[in-house]
């Protein structure tokens, strides 16, 4: 079962499965009718693109999760332009990680790869594109332990609501320090570019959590 809003690529995907002897039951453009099409007939496999329809967010990713929740082994195998963190770790935990798969879209290309992936996933085995793997190390590290001795002191007083003046005053330092002290939290946090007040609020938020 295929699923994908782009229809030269649903079309194509169509083709080179059959071409390597995969039959299609369906293909469809949004994740809304992928789940309806696998409640109705639960294929072998389940090839789903990440963003689709009904809100053209990451629809399909969470189709998946859902789908694996509720008919436990389906293989699925995700196919994205880039990683979406926020379902991958649930989908690729999902089922002990069995009969799960999540490539870039650019792997496609590869034929004899992708092909590959999609036997192994079908199979009950895993295939995780090394980009993928990168990406969810990182998420999964403690982004706490970036942080300079320093840079932990600053954002404990951050936490405790202090201004930047005070900040500078219990530290013995000067508010230029302060500010690149607070500068580099922010971006060893990855926190996006915003106001400073959102930013203070996200970065003393990942202190709490720590």
């Amino acid at each position: 079962m295929v699923a994908e809003d782009a229809v030269l690529l649903r079309e194509g995907l169509v083709g080179l499965l059959q071409r390597f002897g995969h039959e299609t039951v369906a293909a469809v453009g949004d994740a809304d009718a992928l789940v309806e099409a696998v409640r109705k007939d639960p294929p072998d496999l389940v090839v789903t693109d990440v963003r689709m329809p009904p809100s053209n967010g990451d629809d399909g990713l969470r189709a998946a999760v859902d789908l694996r929740e509720v008919h436990k082994g389906l293989p699925v195998l995700v196919l994205s332009q880039y990683v979406e963190r926020s379902y991958a770790m649930r989908l690729l935990d999902s089922c002990g990680g069995a009969g799960v798969g999540y490539l870039l879209k650019e792997r496609i290309g590869a034929v004899a790869d992708f092909m590959a992936a999609v036997d192994r996933v079908a199979a009950g085995g895993a295939v995780v594109d090394p980009e993928v793997i990168h990406q969810l190390v990182r998420l999964r590290q403690d982004p706490l332990e970036r942080l300079s001795g320093r840079e932990k002191e600053v954002l404990s007083l951050m936490a405790q609501g202090h201004s930047n003046a005070n900040l500078a005053s219990q530290l013995f330092i000067s508010e230029a320090a302060v500010n690149k002290h607070i500068g580099n939290i922010f971006n060893k946090l990855d926190l996006p570019v915003d106001t400073d007040g959102h930013r203070r609020v996200l970065a003393v938020l990942a202190f709490l959590r720590a």
